[in-house]
């Protein structure tokens, strides 16, 4: 809990601070306003965030209807969820409109374009759904394929906004993608696993194939997050924000790698296992720890981009 000022100017006036290890001594030497958290680049998490889980849930429920192996419910609530998140992440989008978050320098210019973007990509969506809901599977899957393709755009157009202080656009976008397709495969894994504990005799190969399509894709962001931390960015955004700092002495980088990547990892692979014996139950269970874990690696990887210039 952050201490008011009086409290602040009280407790430092009250301990030696000389006697304390440099590690660990009580910041009383800098001014109470440095350690506010700033909240500007709030906004444009959420939106990176809401973006990634919808274009990454449709690519996800695309794959698994494609196969026709997977009940129309389930695709139906996708598609409802998907048209949610892309409202929200249009919302969002709204809401969003300043060229520097405390030293982070933005492309400026974009702002129209994200919107539209997203809008296109939300229209879309509403027409897939439409035809996911009345049966159309055939037009419902070719809508959707674009609609995927447009919200690709709009995940390019966002990276390439955030891109000025990191050390190239590429990093940027492959983080962002990698982002969108683990966010959405374990939201919808975790969804279809579901229906298994609904109607146990479904094939196992849509929750199986998922399962293992969710692996690699950790897998890779992984190796992502490694040479995108290797890499320095090109700018250092000044920012007295709770994240800032070096990568390597920051613990919210080490969180990210521990809680949002390689637990995930490895509970994603124990789903696949599961599956593979048709423990769905199992599957489901450890697919539900997994979205958090993914959910909260995603918010600190975007955190730490807006304070360290590094897409981990």
């Amino acid at each position: 809990m952050a201490m008011s000022p009086p409290t602040a100017l009280w407790w430092c006036a009250s301990v030696n601070v000389g006697q304390w290890p440099p590690w660990f001594a009580p910041p009383c030497g800098r001014p109470y306003d440095e350690f506010e958290m700033n909240l500007d680049a709030l906004p444009h998490t959420v939106l990176l965030i809401l973006a990634e889980l919808s274009v990454g849930s449709l690519a996800a429920v695309l794959i698994a209807d494609a196969r026709g192996m997977v009940k129309s419910g389930f695709v139906k609530l996708s598609a409802a969820i998907v048209v949610i998140a892309a409202a929200l992440a249009l919302l969002s989008a709204w809401n969003i409109g300043s060229g520097d978050l405390e030293g982070y320098r933005l492309e400026e210019g974009l702002f129209g374009a994200i919107r539209s973007c997203i809008a296109v990509f939300l229209a879309l969506t509403l027409l897939y759904a439409a035809l996911a809901f009345g049966e159309q599977r055939e037009r419902s899957l070719m809508v959707g394929a674009v609609a995927v393709l447009a919200g690709l755009v709009s995940i390019g157009v966002l990276a390439y906004q955030v891109s000025p202080p990191a050390w190239g656009y590429e990093g940027v976008l492959l983080s962002f993608i990698a982002g969108t397709l683990a966010l959405g495969l374990v939201n919808e894994t975790m969804i279809l696993g579901h229906w298994y504990l609904v109607s146990p005799k479904l094939p196992g190969k849509p929750l199986q194939e998922l399962t293992l399509l969710l692996v690699v894709v950790l897998a890779v962001q992984g190796a992502l997050l490694v040479l995108n931390a290797a890499i320095p960015a090109r700018e250092t955004p000044e920012s007295a924000a709770v994240l800032a700092g070096s990568l390597g002495s920051n613990p919210a980088f080490w969180l990210r790698v521990s809680v949002g990547l390689v637990f995930p990892l490895a509970l994603s692979f124990m789903a696949w296992r599961s599956s593979l014996e048709h423990s769905m139950m199992s599957a489901t269970g450890l697919l539900y720890i997994a979205v958090g874990a993914v959910f909260v690696g995603e918010v600190l990887a975007r955190g730490l981009l807006f304070v360290t210039g590094s897409p981990v």
